[in-house]
């Protein structure tokens, strides 16, 4: 059967229907790929590595810390694409090609600001492209700029993950030494040091101090 018949009572070919389901099923993952979300949630992991409390708090609650910092930090481009492409869509006064470019505008700007040079210029030089000027970037196509962004962030999610680790490391080391030097070698340094990383991160107020970092960074 090469068509199927919608309501309307047009002609739909199978192979665009199963084009459009594709898509659709891919979509969150595609959204989550060029928002914030991914270095959020690699950061809010490390810190609770770092903490080593493994299962506080839960992988639901980080996840959906890391969803709604995100609706926050993308509520402007959110609000641009609504304004320059989603509403001009439904009234009818453009087509859907041009939606589509429009919403593309701000995501692009959003992406480009956050990925450094050196990821768009080996992606560029991968797919055979013609290294465009600063002021061309947004010319690109999103098969370049998606996954030099990704590049980028995942880079940025582990250099802020390698900062944060820093001072609860040195509480694990001083731990361990004073441990070792009182002779205390069956009593796990992990367990010890665990309050006074709690500490720590409570009384800088870590929580509010790293949601405030996130945000601003991508500011």
């Amino acid at each position: 059967m090469d068509a199927l018949v919608n309501i309307n009572g047009d002609r739909v070919p199978t192979l665009e229907l199963l084009l459009m389901l594709t898509v659709i099923a891919l979509l969150p993952s595609i959204l989550v790929m060029m928002t914030s979300f991914t270095r959020i949630v690699i950061i809010l992991s490390f810190v609770r590595n770092a903490l080593g409390v493994q299962q506080v708090p839960p992988s639901m609650v980080m996840v959906g810390i890391s969803l709604f910092l995100t609706l926050f930090i993308m509520d402007p481009v959110i609000s641009e694409i609504n304004t320059n492409a989603y509403q001009p869509y439904t009234q009818e006064e453009i087509s859907q090609e041009e939606a589509l470019r429009r919403a593309e505008e701000p995501l692009k700007e959003f992406m480009l600001r956050q990925t450094e040079l050196s990821s768009i210029n080996m992606y560029i030089d991968l797919a055979n492209l013609e290294p465009p000027g600063e002021e061309e970037l947004t010319e690109l196509p999103m098969t370049v700029i998606i996954p030099a962004f990704m590049t980028s962030e995942l880079k940025r999610a582990f250099m802020s993950g390698f900062l944060l680790f820093l001072p609860f490391l040195l509480i694990d080391i001083v731990v361990s030494t004073t441990l070792m030097s009182m002779g205390m070698f069956m009593l796990p340094p992990a367990t010890i040091a665990l309050p006074f990383k709690l500490l720590l991160f409570v009384t800088v107020d870590g929580w509010q101090l790293l949601f405030h970092t996130l945000v601003q960074s991508f500011r």
